[in-house]
């Protein structure tokens, strides 16, 4: 089959389409062969291999354990193993995996759910945003209904999910991007937005109950003096750490502070949970979120893909067609 493989460590340049062994479904696994796969920016940080705690937590040191990136992925089901209950061959499925940048991908049957019935493949494999979204607005958010509710990069893979979700349970919703992402922002149903380019959220007098961090580069502090007194604020990933640590070490200063000051201070590290995936179906199919795709690109075009990505342009999902 072709994948999407490197050898090494670096920019999208180690990148190459390649001819490799098809992957097979193992007692408790399925075969999936892929339609659709989405790119994160965490396939930025596995290509790179950066920050470099990421190689000390198992993903190779000096090179990537796993050679095919990508992993988000929606496609239809070629054969299952022995022990599946949950699907058989044809049915169309979403989830998570390593390595969908490929045309065939097997992983365990509860790294999948049936594909919502309202979403095409390539809207669905938003998989891992839309579940980030979720867990950051449900779980470490706990939001609900009449709060005040700002979401930090709002046009991107994860932010869409996030406004529309907080639309979803209730809150008053402001989406902070770039003056050409506000018009996008405000069709996910975000009743305010702020354009970063010409004002700052924290000048604002508004304290939002809950404030999303989904952009990844400002300090506590700033982020603290729009918090409410007793808000919540939850830190999605991180960018522009560092090499060792990228944006986890605004997480742990997160953390250890939390204990100490009356707001709740709080890091996400997505688990990627097949109750959450039925979670995000459920509300897809009842209209409350729809995946936003900026662009599509073809399995061989992936390393253009991710350079686009990381330029920060990107208005929603970025996903490979194959």
């Amino acid at each position: 089959m072709k994948a999407v493989v490197q050898d090494r460590y670096g920019s999208a340049d180690v990148l190459e389409l390649a001819d490799i062994e098809r992957p097979e479904a193992g007692e408790g696994e399925v075969l999936v062969r892929v339609r659709a796969a989405g790119l994160d920016a965490g396939v930025w940080h596995l290509m790179t291999g950066r920050p470099y705690l990421l190689r000390l937590m198992g993903f190779g040191l000096r090179a990537p354990k796993v050679p095919v990136r990508g992993r988000e992925v929606a496609g239809r089901v070629e054969s299952v193993g022995g022990a599946v209950t949950r699907f058989r061959p044809g049915d169309e499925v979403f989830g998570f995996c390593e390595g969908s940048f490929a045309e065939y991908v097997s992983a365990p049957e509860d790294r999948f759910a049936p594909k919502p019935a309202n979403l095409t493949l390539e809207q669905a494999a938003t998989a891992v945003s839309g579940v980030t979204a979720l867990q950051a607005v449900r779980d470490a958010g706990r939001v609900r209904a009449g709060q005040k509710v700002l979401v930090i990069g709002a046009a991107g893979g994860v932010g869409t999910f996030a406004v529309q979700l907080a639309k979803a349970f209730g809150a008053d919703v402001t989406g902070v991007c770039s003056t050409t992402k506000t018009d996008l922002v405000r069709s996910l149903g975000a009743d305010d937005v702020i354009d970063y380019t010409r004002e700052d959220f924290a000048d604002r007098p508004q304290r939002y109950d809950v404030i999303l961090d989904t952009a990844g580069n400002r300090s506590l502090s700033h982020l603290r003096r729009a918090l409410a007194p007793r808000g919540t604020l939850v830190i999605v990933g991180g960018e522009n750490g560092g090499r060792l640590l990228g944006g986890t070490d605004r997480v742990l200063r997160a953390l250890l502070l939390s204990p100490f000051v009356r707001q709740r201070l709080r890091g996400l590290f997505s688990a990627e949970r097949r109750e959450d995936l039925e979670a995000l179906r459920e509300l897809i199919e009842a209209g409350e979120v729809t995946p936003a795709i900026d662009r599509t690109y073809a399995l061989s075009e992936v390393p253009e893909a991710i350079r686009y990505l990381s330029e920060g342009s990107a208005r929603g999902k970025v996903v490979i067609t194959v």
